[in-house]
């Protein structure tokens, strides 16, 4: 097995399964260039001097507020960061994006428009516009004269987006689609100029089409009632009888769902560094807050159940943004190959975020249940003030519920993640077949006795079990299925069992690629210290999830003496040995606490 994990190229879309990643092929947000610092410098100043200070405001909802700030994000070029220098745009690396989008992560509702408009609402033109379509819109989105929204979802297609029922038939004259039907929860609705939107050509021909909002017969529900980010716009938007002009269809008839579902892989992979983003704020709002609240004639930050929250608010971000930068780098990495081969800018990053689609797919499921996680604590160490509508803890609560739903509930993301990776095995793009029959094998031998050597071996180890824990499981259900004893589709409680652990893994391994990674490069002990009590805590915590989710799998489709043996199996891929979290929880944090926070 040992020799198949190791491996020097950069991986393919889902071979972190299978292949070893070295710290030096690793980006890390702490190794930035002055460049990318400006930029994040930029930024940071643009949230901090303009966004924040009118939150209050855009929670109300004050009519052009939402619009005036994306003009002026458009006047520092940051509509345009990600897209080619021909049409006005900056043309930035994918790192700096992603940097770009964690900054701006406090933004709260504000980040909705900014993702909205950048994300879906430009990308489907630049993936897959005809060159005419591109020089007249791609210019006019990143100046910020045109707003653009994304209509996908309808009152009965919401996670299955093909079943929509809005038509476009074709005029007798073949001059234009005649559009009829109805979207909803429609993002930027209020004021976009722009919209993409998806019907039916005929009724059965899944089609996407960019219509100009001044077209007769488009019309608006009212602003939704929203749990959170009130300070967004969403509506309905009605189309009757709308006349798109034929030169509109974008792509070709009937392949809409391509425009649908890739747009969906970026817009996933910028929602975990938004929801990250945002998970940095709301934690360093936890640390201070209990700082400054004193019960018993002593700060609540002195007490061990407060320093438990704070640490784990720590530890499950450092994860999922190590994560969240390792990908960003290989579809940075993919992009720059694609683009030395003589691939477009479009196409080029296209094809990167296809190839990492697996990756994107759990990025979001994990920065939206981290920031979940850490809000809910934050209002937790804030206790009755947290329930107060005065800070900005409740509001960062409401906000963060939402990232659970949109860019496909974590429910299909989970479930695609799977599906993804056995139709890349499938199609022979993604060896996972030789990996899983060396675990069985292995299984059959004696465990090793080796003591894991250097001063990250026991974490290394797991890393190489986790693999072989993941692999020993979907391995055994796929075999099931093949024997006709298992049908995957109908089990997706399996399925998402399954997603954890490889989503588990995939945060194991870069988390301890970076601390690796930092202990090369940094000069200062006691940081080191941190982060290596970070590594601890967080692989002591994937270590008995791993356990639960796999036996929780195994238990739901075999039985006997093949269950005893794989169970044993899941046993010995499980036996990082755990640390004393109460201690690192609390080395953690204290580096928060007295910086006040959060600085890791």
């Amino acid at each position: 097995m040992q020799d198949t994990l190791v491996q020097k190229e950069v991986l393919k879309g889902g071979e972190f399964l299978i292949k070893a990643s070295h710290p030096e092929g690793l980006f890390i947000p702490e190794e930035i260039n002055e460049e990318q610092r400006m930029i994040r410098d930029m930024v940071r100043d643009f949230l901090q001097q303009e966004v924040l200070p009118v939150a209050d405001r855009l929670e109300e909802q004050e009519e052009g507020l939402a619009v005036s700030l994306l003009d002026k994000m458009a006047e520092l070029g940051l509509l345009g960061t990600h897209m080619p220098e021909a049409y006005g745009g900056m043309a930035l690396d994918t790192n700096t994006n992603t940097l770009i989008a964690d900054v701006l992560g406090p933004a709260g509702a504000f980040t909705v428009s900014y993702a909205a408009h950048i994300g879906i609402g430009m990308l489907p033109i630049l993936y897959f516009g005809n060159d005419e379509q591109k020089e007249k819109y791609l210019p006019r989105l990143i100046s910020g004269e045109l707003k653009a929204a994304y209509c996908l979802t309808e009152p009965s297609s919401g996670s299955d987006a093909l079943a929509a029922k809005t038509r476009a038939d074709l005029s007798e004259d073949g001059a234009y689609y005649v559009l009829n039907g109805q979207k909803m929860w429609i993002s930027n609705a209020g004021f976009a100029d722009l919209f993409i939107v998806f019907a039916q050509v005929g009724g059965d021909q899944f089609t996407g089409f960019i219509v100009e909002r001044d077209l007769e017969g488009i019309s608006l529900g009212a602003e939704e009632k929203k749990m959170g980010i009130k300070g967004s716009s969403t509506r309905q938007v009605f189309f009757e009888n709308v006349r798109v002009p034929v030169e509109n269809v974008l792509g070709e008839i009937g392949k809409g769902h391509l425009i649908a579902f890739n747009a969906l892989n970026t817009g996933r992979f910028k929602l975990c560094a938004l929801c990250l983003g945002g998970a940095k704020m709301s934690s360093t709002t936890a640390v201070r807050y209990a700082n400054e609240r004193v019960q018993f004639k002593q700060p609540i930050a002195n007490f061990g159940a407060i320093q438990q929250k704070l640490a784990e608010q720590a530890v499950r971000i450092f994860a999922a943004e190590s994560a969240m930068y390792r990908v960003s780098n290989l579809m940075q990495e993919k992009n720059k190959s694609l683009t030395a081969e003589g691939v477009s800018f479009g196409e080029a990053k296209l094809q990167a975020a296809q190839e990492y689609a697996i990756e994107c797919a759990i990025l979001k499921v994990v920065g939206s249940e981290v920031l979940d996680y850490v809000v809910d604590e934050t209002v937790q160490v804030h206790g009755g003030m947290g329930f107060s509508e005065e800070g900005t803890a409740a509001r960062a609560y409401r906000d963060s519920r939402i990232n659970r739903i949109y860019e496909g509930t974590n429910e299909i993301n989970r479930m695609l993640t799977i599906d993804q990776l056995f139709r890349r095995a499938l199609k022979g793009e993604l060896d996972i077949t030789g990996p899983a029959w060396a675990v069985q094998k292995e299984l059959a031998g004696m465990p090793s006795l080796e003591k894991p050597e250097g001063p990250y071996g026991n974490e290394q180890k797991a890393v190489e079990d986790f693999k072989k824990a993941v692999l020993m499981v979907a391995g055994a259900a796929a075999k099931m299925q093949m024997d006709g004893e298992l049908n995957l589709k109908e089990e997706q409680e399996l399925l998402m069992n399954l997603a954890d652990m490889l989503s588990d893994l995939l945060l194991a391994e870069s988390t301890l690629l970076r601390v690796q990674k930092l202990a090369g490069l940094s000069d200062k002990p006691a940081a080191q210290e941190v982060y290596d009590a970070i590594l601890r805590v967080f692989f002591t915590d994937v270590n008995f999830r791993m356990l639960k989710n796999g036996t929780d799998a195994l238990v739901s489709f075999a039985q006997g003496d093949l269950l005893r043996t794989l169970r044993m199996g899941l046993k010995r891929f499980t036996g990082y040995e755990p640390t004393n979290v109460k201690a690192d929880r609390r080395r953690i944090a204290q580096t928060l606490i007295e910086a006040n926070e959060y600085v890791l």
